[in-house]
């Protein structure tokens, strides 16, 4: 099995809290998400890393059209998900890794949002990645939220996001986190962003979006 971070207990429970006071325009990016992938002819979504939901409740909201098949590794993530999304019939929730999806459904989109950075960058990261691209279709678009950049960009953009989060978060709160963010987890440049896209058989990705430490970025499956 790939190594995953798993959300559980407490982490799992104030998730939506967290990125809520954390991520600076968090939910205007989702809301934008149907938007941008409305041009799909494929109404096939898969949401890789679905966590408690959010993205998929933008899509919903926006359009009955969409076919959408949510997975994650956290066994809370999903209960939550599936509390939230249990009325919808076009939503379909599952327990597990994006590897572990038969490669003969093929979906029109697909978006992988604030789960990279989380994973090691020794395969990990490349394989998940590639486990994405042989289930959309040539040309299908995948969208990605992360925490990009350089360590001379991150430390430089931590001083943004401190100045921008909510007066509610305690000094030792921002302190620790912010610690953790520049020290224990695994984001990447946008140089070697691209490379494992490119690898995993996308095309090069653009930046569209950015709010201090995160990034957003569009890319397609490229043509076999």
């Amino acid at each position: 099995m790939e190594n995953v971070e798993i959300f559980e207990d407490k982490r799992a429970t104030n998730y939506n809290e967290f990125v809520e006071a954390w991520i600076p325009n968090y939910h205007y990016f989702l809301s934008k998400l149907p938007q941008i992938l409305s041009q799909t002819t494929n109404k096939k979504l898969l949401v890789a890393g679905c966590g408690t939901g959010n993205e998929i409740a933008y899509f919903i909201e926006n359009s009955k059209q969409w076919e959408i098949l949510g997975v994650d590794p956290s066994p809370e993530m999903i209960a939550q998900a599936r509390k939230k999304l249990q009325e919808y019939k076009n939503v379909t929730l599952i327990e597990g890794l994006v590897s572990d999806l038969s490669s003969s459904q093929k979906f029109g989109a697909a978006t992988l949002l604030l789960v990279l950075h989380f994973m090691e960058d020794d395969g990990t990261k490349l394989n998940l990645l590639k486990s994405i691209a042989e289930r959309l279709e040539n040309n299908a678009p995948l969208v990605l939220l992360d925490i990009t950049g350089t360590k001379k960009q991150l430390k430089e953009n931590l001083q943004i996001l401190r100045q921008l989060l909510p007066k509610t978060i305690t000094e030792e709160e921002i302190n620790n986190r912010l610690y953790r963010i520049e020290n224990k987890l695994k984001s990447v440049s946008e140089e070697r962003l691209r490379e494992l896209l490119i690898k995993a058989g996308f095309e090069a990705p653009l930046r569209f979006f950015q709010t201090s430490i995160y990034m957003g970025w569009i890319t397609t499956k490229r043509t076999n």
